[in-house]
């Protein structure tokens, strides 16, 4: 609608291409319809797909704001989720919100959840032909301290036709690399709900903003692109101690900077989606590398390493493990943990050389020991 109202009424003043432009925005409801009307074969079934994970996400919004007034903070009882971490009361709400949007939308035929031990199977009788990964609450150790936290999701086709596959069959195919993902997105509860959402490389990224007077996410920003470098690097300083040779050096060198260099600014909140967000915005590098505690990392590659590399990638961004594309591995398990670098281009190039440089340099050593 934006170019049409530039296009075909050029001689408007800009308030008032402005004011037209505000009563007929782009929603998500309507960018989802517009492209799949682009492809004549299309049956609807994944626009179902999005419209009911949009859904999910304004109901999980709206507990997030609501925590404090209905007492959803706190841990919930003590448990564990599927991955050792604390679960808190949002985590299970909001899993249970997501995993029955899924169930009942008649679309998914078997999703992974970071709450959830196995793979959730959907009932014949609304069987789709598409796996959902999602961390339902992602940063959820932040949630009493009213920190932003987000939703993540990656969407995939199952390899045939589900209802004719077996439980193990099913099993096996929801091990798919990030390569093969239809679709990823985030949606972040901050100051405003925002849903950032990638279909494809040539559809870009493009973030929607929720506007509650009307019920609908906004189109706020289209074909994001992130800088090829920053000025900002993000990683847990905790962890100094057991970080890896690449990983040390890299840091010296965002503070220190070799000559000609620029100095960056450590920039940390701890939750993947709102660190990742504004890595996306203004560039630089988000890290949470292997070490020597954690040697396969702390992240999830299914549903939170896997979707934020298809978003950064489609971007102009990177996203590594240091020595491996993160789209290109092949997952062992629902929960399998990798290590995860992911921003600007050039940054990531950097610590890349520094992996390559140490890997090189350490069987030297240990032939001269």
């Amino acid at each position: 609608y934006q170019r049409r109202v530039h296009g075909e009424f050029p001689f408007l003043d800009e308030t008032l291409k402005k004011k037209m432009e505000h009563r007929d925005p782009m929603t998500l409801t309507r960018q989802i319809m517009l492209d799949q009307s682009r492809y004549p074969a299309a049956g609807g079934n994944f626009t179902q797909l999005l419209s009911s994970i949009q859904l999910a996400c304004k109901v999980i919004g709206t507990a997030v704001r609501k925590a404090g007034l209905y007492s959803l903070y706190g841990s919930a009882g003590g448990e564990t989720n599927a991955s050792g971490d604390h679960q808190k009361k949002l985590d299970v709400l909001s899993n249970d919100i997501f995993v029955n949007a899924m169930r009942f939308c008649d679309q998914v035929a078997i999703m992974a959840s970071e709450e959830n031990e196995g793979p959730i199977f959907v009932d014949p009788e609304h069987m789709g032909k598409y796996i959902v990964c999602f961390d339902p609450l992602d940063g959820s150790s932040n949630i009493d301290a009213n920190v932003s936290v987000g939703t993540i999701f990656g969407i995939y086709a199952c390899s045939g036709d589900p209802r004719h596959m077996t439980p193990e069959q099913l099993r096996a195919d929801i091990l798919q690399p990030g390569t093969n993902l239809c679709a990823a997105g985030y949606a972040l509860y901050g100051s405003s709900l925002m849903i950032v959402l990638s279909t494809n490389a040539q559809a870009g990224v493009r973030a929607y903003t929720y506007d509650p007077t009307i019920g609908e996410f906004i189109l706020t920003m289209e074909n994001m692109r992130i800088p090829p470098a920053g000025a900002i690097y993000s990683i847990n300083e905790g962890n100094a101690g057991v970080w890896d040779a690449a990983t040390t050096e890299y840091v010296h060198q965002c503070k220190f900077p070799l000559p000609g260099g620029k100095k960056k600014s450590l920039r940390y909140i701890g939750s993947m989606v709102a660190d990742v967000h504004r890595t996306l915005l203004y560039g630089g590098i988000f890290l949470y590398p292997g070490d020597r505690s954690a040697p396969e990392g702390k992240l999830r590659l299914m549903y939170e390493c896997a979707p934020m590399a298809f978003l950064l990638e489609a971007a102009g961004g990177s996203a590594t493990t240091g020595r491996r594309r993160i789209l290109d591995i092949v997952p062992t398990g629902i929960h399998m943990r990798v290590p995860i670098i992911m921003g600007s281009r050039d940054d990531v190039a950097t610590i890349v050389a520094l992996y390559e440089k140490h890997d090189t340099s350490a069987p030297a050593a240990a032939a001269k020991a």
